[in-house]
């Protein structure tokens, strides 16, 4: 069978299409036939050897994927609809995925929707659910909010009652995250008179940070009293910001840490109990992902410099067969 797999950690110039064994899926795993993989930060990482999970090479990228079930345990059937994730090892026509990693894909979601939603998505649900306990009513900023797990967060936040203010760097992006359901949208210019004015000074809630640098410190200046700064990435690219922290103590506010790989990978059940909390959320279509760009399978190296290059809003997909 065919996969994508980085040959040289040199970034997209060193992932190739190549011919690999088949997979041999374990009692516990799911055999899943790949319709489609999403095409994620992480993947561009580990292609230049940045990542926190340093493979070998050869090895096979591919975090999220959706397909059809060819075998699996008790509970799976072949035909079933899923989606998954893995830490990588999923771009390939076949792939074997521990059961707790695979979750039914409903009838109405497509599988490029289905690629698209695992990580950004649960990662969403994690943040604002576990480590910001977003209650009903309060108000989320959420910057990069045209890219995956912006809107993923835009869309969860939504569906947990939030009201949320996307703050993005131009039209183009703006259009994306009204698309997403923002409430509102603001240039990264300026963003903290703009949420003044729309808090009647007061702040938000809850701040979703996936960019860092710069904007860091006018962030923690937009928290409401009891607010919440969520630190996911550093997309920037400008350096890891440090925190005055007499500013958390004068404002009551919290600067929390969102690692939620390393959290759900080890919590026995968490992504199933993850998936079940969103899922009315996919059969009511609160949650539908912005897919920014498809490709083909031959164009999986194409899709990660695109993505290198923050040429594709939303989420990109690469359809692995038809």
């Amino acid at each position: 069978m065919r996969a994508a797999q980085v040959v040289t950690p040199t970034g997209p110039a060193g992932v190739e299409i190549r011919d690999v064994e088949e997979p041999d899926p374990g009692p516990d795993d799911v055999l899943v036939e790949v319709h489609r993989v999403g095409i994620s930060f992480p993947d561009l990482l580990l292609s230049q050897g940045q990542y926190q999970l340093k493979p070998a090479p050869p090895f096979t990228l591919g975090v999220d994927f959706a397909g059809t079930v060819v075998s699996g345990p008790e509970g799976f059937r072949t035909g079933d609809r899923v989606a998954g994730v893995l830490p990588y090892g999923a771009a390939a026509e076949r792939v074997a995925c521990p059961a707790s990693f695979v979750f039914p894909l409903p009838d109405a979601v497509s599988y490029d929707a289905g690629a698209a939603i695992p990580m950004n998505y649960l990662t969403a649900h994690f943040a604002l659910a576990e480590r910001a306990g977003l209650r009903e009513g309060e108000t989320v900023l959420v910057h990069g909010a045209a890219g995956g797990v912006g809107t993923a967060t835009i869309q969860v936040a939504r569906g947990l009652g939030a009201r949320t203010v996307a703050v993005v760097s131009t039209d183009a992006k703006a259009e994306v995250a009204r698309a997403a359901g923002a409430d509102d949208v603001v240039p990264l210019d300026g963003f903290r008179d703009a949420v003044g004015d729309l808090t009647g000074g007061l702040g938000v809630d809850v701040i979703m940070d996936v960019v860092g640098g710069e904007v860091f410190t006018d962030s923690l200046r937009s928290l409401a009293p009891l607010g919440r700064l969520l630190v996911v990435g550093f997309a920037a690219g400008q350096g890891i910001p440090e925190v005055r922290v007499n500013r958390l103590l004068l404002n009551n506010i919290d600067v929390r840490g969102v690692g939620w790989g390393a959290y759900a990978m080890v919590r026995a059940g968490y992504l199933q109990e993850q998936w079940r909390a969103l899922r009315p959320m996919l059969v009511t279509g609160v949650i539908d992902p912005p897919i920014g760009a498809t490709y083909a399978f031959d164009d999986f190296a194409r899709a990660l410099a695109e993505l290198e290059d923050r040429a594709v809003l939303g989420k990109a997909v690469v359809r692995v067969r038809d």
